[in-house]
Parts: structure tokens; sequence; C-alpha cells
């Protein structure tokens, strides 16, 4: 039964959600923020729903480069280097970012009449963005199943669960990881230093599987 709208950035981690839940899934939903790696993100999205015969709608959010400060959204060179979990990649934090997309997504799911939304946040996410912790999880599925008639609710399976974890399902299912992009640089190729790079290479070593990605270093 389609019944969910899943929040789809067209990076490792949603690309996964997405074709363990397409049975389910009546709506991808990308979100230009304008982010550095929005445009190679977007074409990911848009490959990976043409495949599943998915419907998908980009939605424009760039008033948040407008409006928020965030090195995600000032250009390749303010991205730092290092680990994912430095403390320097707070500048990453784009201010309740993931709160503003799931209030859109609320809303298309009660529109359309569907009962879930989906999101691929996981468990190292936890060190840096508040709006992926389990207790922001919990707090806004309460909040939209009391603010809408359908009841809509937030699943974020891989909350507990590592990025190797979540690349060691891909790989059963036959995803093409090569064809995701997570650099936070937006570069035509991944930077292979930059935080987001430094997880995924890391991830599939964890995990055991071949990395596709294409690092320019």
């Amino acid at each position: 039964m389609k019944d969910s709208v899943i929040i789809y950035s067209g990076g490792l981690d949603s690309t996964t959600l997405l074709y363990e839940e397409r049975e389910r899934v009546a709506l991808a939903v990308t979100f230009d923020y304008g982010s550095n790696h929005a445009a190679r993100e977007i074409a990911c999205a848009r490959h990976h729903c043409a495949l599943l015969g998915v419907e998908h709608l980009v939605i424009d959010l760039t008033f948040m480069k407008r409006c928020f400060t965030s090195s995600l959204l000032s250009g390749a060179d303010a991205i730092p280097s290092g680990s994912y979990d430095d403390e320097n990649m707070k500048s990453t934090v784009v201010p309740f970012r993931n709160g503003i997309m799931l209030s859109i997504a609320c809303g298309l799911a009660e529109d359309r009449g569907l009962k879930r939304v989906l999101i691929a946040n996981h468990g190292g996410d936890h060190a840096i963005y508040p709006d992926c912790r389990p207790q922001f999880v919990r707090a806004m599925s309460s909040a939209m199943q009391a603010g809408t008639y359908e009841g809509v609710r937030l699943d974020a399976p891989y909350t507990d669960i590592s990025k190797a974890d979540i690349v060691r399902r891909g790989a059963q299912l036959g995803i093409d990881y090569g064809a995701t992009y997570s650099c936070y640089r937006g570069g035509e190729r991944h930077c292979g230093t930059c935080g987001t790079c430094t997880e995924r290479r890391e991830a599939f070593r964890e995990a055991g599987v071949a990395d596709p990605t294409n690092y320019e270093r």
C-alpha cells in the first residue's frame, strides 16, 4: 500500500531508505535549500526515482540560504575538513533544517491522505545535528500526529544504527551507490576530505563493501 512520503536528498542514506520502502512510498520530496551540493543531490534523486517509478517533487527552500548562517550554504571553501563528529563540523548545521522539511512533508502527506513521513537520519548524526536525535524524532512525530486529521506519523528507522549498517542493507538490495552524492563541497567529484566524505569512506570500509565513489583525493 502506498501510504508514505519520503524526504529524499539523493544521498546514500535516503536512497537506501527509498529502496527499502519503495512498495509504500507514494511521493519522494527533495528540498533545495541552497546548499553547496544541491544540484548534485537533486540529479541523483531524480535518477533513482525514475528507476523506481516513484513520483518526485523538488521544493524550493532557497530562502534558507538568504536568511540562515551555515558553511553548508556558504560555498565549498567554507566547509571544514576532518572527521564527521569533529567540533568544527557544527558549522555545517542549518538551523532546524529537518524540522522545516518535516513540517512541509507532513502537510503534503495530510493533503494526499497519506499516513507516514520517512526520514533517513542515522546514529552518526546525533553528535552534531540536534534535529536528528531520538528525542527530536519522538517530539516531531507527536506534533505531526496531533496536528493532522490523518494522524500522520514520522518514521525514522535508521535513528539508532550506523552508516555502515545502512551500507550493508543497501548492498543487499543491489543499490548503485555510485549514483548517490554526499560531499558537502558540491564539486563534480567527491572531495574526499570533508566530514561527509570521510564518513562515507569509513562506512564502506566498516561494512566490508566496495566503495564506488569517485574521490578527488
